[in-house]
């Protein structure tokens, strides 16, 4: 078993593949610098994710994170309080504040000349920062400290600066700033101290994990200071963020029941949900139904079915939908259609009406001759039909049944008149004429 786990964690190991100690804090030192190319790369990266959060273009944002030189500042904070490099550590704040304020000079620039204000959905995620981004920027940060201690760093770092998201934050705090929006500015730069916080603490734990060489001379007091400082930064950041997520979570939880309890609603006693929105911060629903108007114990009805979806105690707002009895100069033309479809519904029903009863007539002698049959088995034929009798030169006719049986060879006249009474009856009709069709059977 030792030797099983001796075998795994040899995988693990770094030892082999670190770079020379003094290669390391060369380029530490390199990319703290923010001057020159730095500073340039850092304004063009800005303005391109400007325009990117603008358009709400998701393909450039990522460009401009993937030009941003910011990580360098961040890492030279991390390895300076990892090894008590105060002088790189003075530095590397001294050059990231420098390009903070240049970033949200620019950024605030842009969206101050822009003729487009509107706050697209790029930059609204940037406003409202989680535990889930406290994570991000921790394993972006460790994934980039161990690939410039590594000889093999491959293409890390432009991921690191694509997850950890270190950019956007900062143009949607000057989006706030050119807007006068104080809750964009709040929320972002949040969201850009987390990123900057944890990525340094990664890179202070990584530095301290490899045993990277301290460079200056300090004393065990100044030490506990610097790790009791570390220590309260991370702490006063870190729970905003808990809370934050805490709240994430329940708005997605009351999302999801919501999407449930609209489904159950969307029909509800012939009334149809036209349109819904739900908002999950301040758990509310919005309703809109078509249809006759809602009742006060529809209304409660709706609202107690909540109870079931587990969001008992949402706000359950009813706005005005359409109704089929609003007439007013509003929808004058609506209660016109109305009138239309009434009338359509009318002659439809007529002409329903009248085809049924062709069909029913055309039946008719098919059902008498199934139950006279029973009585009188010689007759082997029925047909029906009604018509208009016209008498002399009387300009009313008479409605009038006309039956018309085929009979195998004769029928007695008592039958006829049994017959008679029996259609009389059973068409609940006083003028049925009756045809005899009499079929004379060979004889074999």
């Amino acid at each position: 078993m030792k030797y099983l786990l001796k075998k795994i964690l040899y995988f693990f190991k770094l030892d082999a593949e670190l770079e020379n100690p003094d290669t390391v804090y060369e380029e530490i030192i390199k990319g703290t610098n923010f001057k020159g190319t730095n500073l340039w790369i850092l304004m063009f990266a800005i303005i391109i994710a400007s325009v990117g959060l603008n358009m709400n273009s998701t393909a450039v944002i990522i460009g401009a994170m993937l030009i941003s030189p910011l990580m360098g500042p961040i890492n030279g904070i991390g390895y300076g309080i990892a090894t008590y490099d105060l002088t790189l550590l003075k530095k590397a704040v001294k050059n990231f504040t420098f390009a903070i304020i240049a970033s949200l000079v620019a950024s605030t620039a842009y969206f101050t000349l822009s003729p487009i204000t509107t706050a697209h959905s790029e930059l609204l995620a940037r406003t409202t920062p989680s535990i889930y981004d406290v994570l991000i920027a921790m394993f972006g940060g460790l994934a980039g400290i161990v690939a410039i201690s590594s000889k093999q760093k491959g293409n890390v770092i432009p991921g690191v600066a694509i997850a950890t998201a270190l950019m956007p934050p900062l143009c949607t705090a000057g989006y706030g700033l050119a807007t006068a929006q104080l809750n964009f500015f709040f929320g972002a730069f949040y969201l850009f101290t987390i990123n900057t916080i944890f990525i340094a603490f990664a890179s202070v734990l990584v530095s301290q994990l490899l045993q990277f060489p301290i460079r200056s001379i300090i004393d065990e007091k100044k030490k506990q200071r610097i790790t009791r400082i570390t220590s309260s930064v991370i702490i006063i950041v870190l729970i905003p963020s808990i809370f934050f997520g805490y709240n994430l979570v329940k708005q997605e939880q009351f999302l999801q029941n919501a999407n449930n309890y609209i489904k159950d609603i969307s029909n509800f006693e012939g009334n149809f949900l036209l349109k819904h929105q739900i908002d999950a911060p301040n758990r509310k629903i919005f309703l809109v139904y078509g249809g006759n108007p809602l009742t006060e114990n529809q209304k409660t009805a709706i609202i107690k079915k909540t109870d079931y979806f587990e969001i008992k105690g949402a706000e359950i707002i009813f706005e005005k939908g359409f109704t089929f009895n609003q007439i007013d100069d509003k929808n004058q033309e609506v209660f016109r259609l109305k009138e239309q479809l009434s009338m359509a519904n009318n002659m439809l029903s007529q002409k329903q009406n009248t085809i049924d009863s062709l069909i029913s007539h055309r039946q008719l002698g098919k059902i008498l001759l199934n139950e006279i049959r029973t009585i009188y088995p010689q007759i082997n034929g029925c047909g029906y039909s009604e018509t208009y009798f016209y008498k002399d030169f009387a300009d009313s006719a008479i409605h009038s049944s006309i039956v018309t049986l085929s009979v195998v060879n004769n029928i007695s006249t008592n039958d006829k008149s049994k017959i008679q009474n029996w259609l009389t009856q059973r068409l609940n009709q006083e003028n049925i004429r009756i045809f005899y069709d009499i079929q004379i059977e060979k004889s074999k």
